[in-house]
């Protein structure tokens, strides 16, 4: 589904369903190097069991048109301008990654228009090696391979991966070099910037007061469990789980556990 916002086209997935505006809405929200196809199970699942769906492509990412945002800030003020387009009042906001801290910062900026909060794979602060910035401003290649090796658990390459003759590693690096081709900005490196940069975190989970879920991968070492910390132990109404034999690529190492988690966690 195609809005206008901010004078430029943005796209968002909907699971094959029409929006209604007398059903709960959920937003997801990817990480960086990524669009709303790392949500396809998830997203679809919620769509077909009573809720909107808006899986959004961010500014310069997959169908969204106009340059990537440089913030987290930006980008928490264009999904606000999104949800305005797309006339949805309050949503439950479910961000991985750099997602996650676009969610947090849009829940600190309009508290009123977030109803429950699910932060996947975070970490604050969500500093960036120079050794991975540096290469995703000059090596991009070299960036996504390293960060696919990292996110990655060695369980997602055995033969007896759940989904045979499927490569989560392999996906997940066709779809980073697809968005580098239709985006030839250093779009990694924007990405990673903002996320290094973003410093009102721990501001921001201060006024956090809507029920928040926190799931981690227990084996993640782009953002390993204990980097949560500064988050959880200030938002109070906060509830956390740990997947098992999970990297930071949740969404497609353990589908089933995040989907389950999520869905229990929303209707609730």
């Amino acid at each position: 589904m195609l809005f206008n916002v901010n004078q430029h086209e943005a796209y968002c997935y909907t699971g094959g369903k029409l929006l209604k505006p007398e059903l709960p809405t959920v937003v997801f929200i990817h990480g960086a190097q990524n669009d709303h196809s790392v949500w396809g199970l998830q997203s679809r699942y919620f769509a077909h069991h009573g809720y909107n769906v808006l899986a959004v492509d961010l500014p310069g990412h997959g169908r969204s048109k106009g340059p990537a945002l440089t913030s987290i800030e930006d980008m928490a003020h264009w999904l606000l301008a999104l949800l305005d387009a797309a006339q949805i009042q309050q949503a439950t906001l479910v961000g991985h990654s750099m997602g996650s801290l676009v969610a947090l910062e849009t829940c600190a900026n309009a508290p009123q228009r977030v109803s429950k909060l699910c932060l996947i794979g975070t970490a604050y602060p969500m500093k960036v090696s120079d050794t991975l910035l540096n290469a995703a401003r000059d090596e991009e290649q070299t960036a996504i391979d390293m960060v696919n090796i990292w996110s990655h658990t060695s369980m997602a390459h055995k033969p007896s991966f759940p989904g045979p003759g499927f490569s989560v590693l392999g996906g997940s690096q066709r779809l980073m070099q697809r968005l580098s081709k239709i985006n030839p900005d250093k779009l990694f490196y924007t990405d990673f910037f903002a996320c290094n940069a973003y410093a009102n975190g721990e501001a921001a989970a201060h006024t956090v007061q809507c029920p928040t879920l926190f799931v981690i991968g227990k084996k993640d070492m782009m953002t390993p469990p204990k980097a949560t910390t500064t988050l959880t132990n200030i938002i109070t109404r906060g509830k956390i789980t740990l997947i098992e034999n999970c990297g930071h690529s949740l969404m497609s190492e353990q589908s089933d556990a995040v989907l389950n988690t999520l869905f229990q966690f929303v209707k609730a």
